[in-house]
């Protein structure tokens, strides 16, 4: 275990979320680890024309100010997802709203996108993309755009916060899916999802006409879909041009298995009781995806293990969050390298190969 793993584990002495905040600030004073080598090319990745050194990405929810994602960069994620953020500023719901389950390596949340809005969020973009020219570097970063609990109309926020991070941002990520914004999950369903969607790539294709790049555009959704709700979400998305699906965010279910005495706290569950469900979902995306959508696997990842069944369940790439708070910084570089082992172990010359192999 190495010193940050230890001053992560530290950290469990104090409420989750004064950890967490405690945890960013180090961060930003470069006290979070660094890899010294370069990734296993078993583990590059190209996901909608996006070019990746390994295919881990950092779930949305660690840095939801893009406060920190060079620094997460440096610690191995092939990828990092920033948010969600909102048009404007909000506290999110009352606190506490951050819950360790511990026994069962889980996490359940209730946050509310609390985040500081957008004009923020932007300038640390803009500011980590002068430093990336300046330097030559290869930051991927992406922004999940959610809608303020109290506006009038969700689907505007949504175009405002593309429009705004137009330029700024490497990919998108439509977040529809958290279940802690009142109504929020019901733009999964089809009618709402169309009107969504086109209001997106009506303001895509304005975007793209005023300028001369492209960027991929992902929808997260729940791991709680009803019958029939995958293959319409999968119609949608692809009628609307996007380029793939997150699958998945956390989830309303309690598993009779969970034996914390925090289980019966509202919001999402994520961590290790997340993975057999999330998985069986991106399976379910996977057979409903016939137009070449990027799958991202995401919920329950730990291991190496873990990533390689998202990738044979679909995934072209995965995400994670939850475990670090059990694994600790270090955990990114133990997965990537169990995941190489266990990719030349069955055979594969690359992780694109194990892509639905499952």
């Amino acid at each position: 275990m190495s010193l940050h793993d230890i001053a992560a584990r530290a950290l469990h002495a104090l409420d989750p979320e004064d950890a967490h905040g405690w945890a960013i600030k180090g961060l930003k004073m470069g006290l979070g680890p660094r890899q010294s080598d370069v990734d296993d090319p078993i583990l590059a990745c190209t996901i909608a024309h996006l070019p990746l050194s390994n295919c881990v990405g950092l779930a949305a929810g660690f840095d939801k100010n893009a406060e920190v994602p060079a620094a997460m960069s440096r610690a191995g994620f092939g990828f990092v997802e920033c948010g969600t953020v909102t048009p404007l500023a909000q506290a999110g719901n009352p606190r506490p709203r951050l819950f360790r389950l511990t026994q069962d390596q889980a996490v359940i949340n209730r946050m509310g996108f609390n985040n500081e809005g957008l004009e923020p969020f932007a300038a640390r973009l803009s500011a980590l993309n002068a430093k990336r020219a300046a330097k030559n570097g290869s930051v991927v970063v992406g922004a999940n755009i959610g809608a303020n609990k109290d506006a009038t109309d969700r689907v505007a926020d949504y175009v405002t916060g593309l429009t705004r991070l137009w330029g700024l941002s490497d990919y998108f990520t439509v977040n529809i899916s958290s279940p802690n914004t009142p109504g929020l999950r019901a733009l999964q369903t089809k009618a709402a999802l169309e009107d969504l969607l086109g209001k997106i790539a009506e303001a895509r294709g304005l975007l793209k006409a005023a300028g001369t790049v492209d960027y991929p555009i992902f929808l997260k959704v729940a791991p709680d879909l009803e019958d029939g709700e995958v293959e319409a979400i999968v119609e949608t998305v692809t009628a609307n041009g996007l380029n793939g699906i997150i699958v998945s965010n956390t989830t309303i279910a309690r598993p009779d298995s969970l034996a914390s005495s925090h289980k019966g706290e509202s919001g999402g569950l994520s961590g290790k009781p997340l993975l057999t469900a999330s998985t069986a979902m991106l399976a379910r995306f996977h057979a409903a995806n016939h137009s070449h959508l990027v799958l991202i696997g995401a919920g329950g990842i730990a291991s190496g293990a873990d990533a390689l069944a998202k990738i044979k369940a679909g995934a072209c790439a995965v995400q994670l969050y939850s475990a670090l708070v059990y694994g600790g910084p270090g955990l990114v570089q133990r997965i990537k390298a169990d995941l190489a082992a266990r990719l030349r172990a069955e055979g594969f010359a690359s992780v694109t190969d194990a892509v639905g192999a499952g």
